[in-house]
C-alpha cells in the first residue's frame, strides 16, 4: 500500500515517518515462564505536526486456525523525536508497568532499549527491554526482547504487520 508523507510532518520525525498509520498482522510469543502463543495485533501511529507520534497497540491471542481466543496486551504512549535520528519512547501497559526507552532511527529501522521500568504492586516484574522495528518489503517487522520475573533479557514477542 503506498504511503505519502504528511504535509505537517515535523522534520525531526523524518526517520520514523514510515511508521505512521495503522498496521495489522500476526505474531508469536514465547518466554520461559509461559507457554508459547500466537497473537493478532493492531498498531496505530498518529501525529499532529509536533515532534512526536502518539502510539497505540492492542493484541489478542489466537488459536492454530487464527480464531480469537481472548484479548491480550495493550500499550499506549508517545514516540518522541528530539532530533532527527534520535527517539525516546514513553510507554504504558495495561498489565501494570510503564517504560522509558531511548534509541535511534535510520534507514527504515528503529532500535531502542529501556532506560527505566516501573511497575505496580500487582503487575509481573519487568526489568528491561529491547525493541527493534523494521520496514521490510513495505511491512512492519518487530521483535521485543524482555527481562522480567527473574529471567535474563531474551526474545519474547515478534510479528509481521501490514499497513491497513
Amino acid at each position: 500500500m503506498p504511503f505519502e508523507l504528511p504535509d505537517n510532518l515535523h522534520p525531526n520525525c523524518g526517520p520514523v515517518a514510515w511508521l505512521l498509520g495503522t498496521w495489522r498482522g500476526n505474531g508469536h510469543g514465547d518466554y520461559p515462564t509461559i507457554e508459547k502463543f500466537q497473537f493478532g495485533q493492531e498498531l496505530i501511529f498518529t501525529h499532529d505536526g509536533r515532534p512526536f507520534f502518539h502510539y497505540m497497540s492492542r493484541s489478542w491471542i489466537v488459536d492454530e486456525e487464527g480464531e480469537i481466543v481472548r484479548d491480550a496486551a495493550m500499550e499506549s504512549g508517545f514516540l518522541r523525536c528530539p532530533e532527527p535520528g534520535k527517539v525516546e519512547f514513553l510507554l504504558a501497559h495495561n498489565t501494570g508497568f510503564a517504560e522509558i526507552w531511548y534509541g535511534a532511527a535510520e534507514g527504515g529501522k528503529v532500535e531502542m532499549h529501556t532506560a527505566g521500568v516501573s511497575f505496580t504492586e500487582t503487575a509481573k516484574e519487568v526489568t528491561a527491554g529491547s525493541r527493534m522495528y523494521g520496514n521490510v518489503e513495505g511491512d512492519l517487522l518487530y521483535a521485543y526482547d524482555m527481562a522480567g520475573v527473574g529471567q535474563e533479557l531474551q526474545p519474547h514477542t515478534w510479528a509481521r504487520l501490514q499497513r491497513a
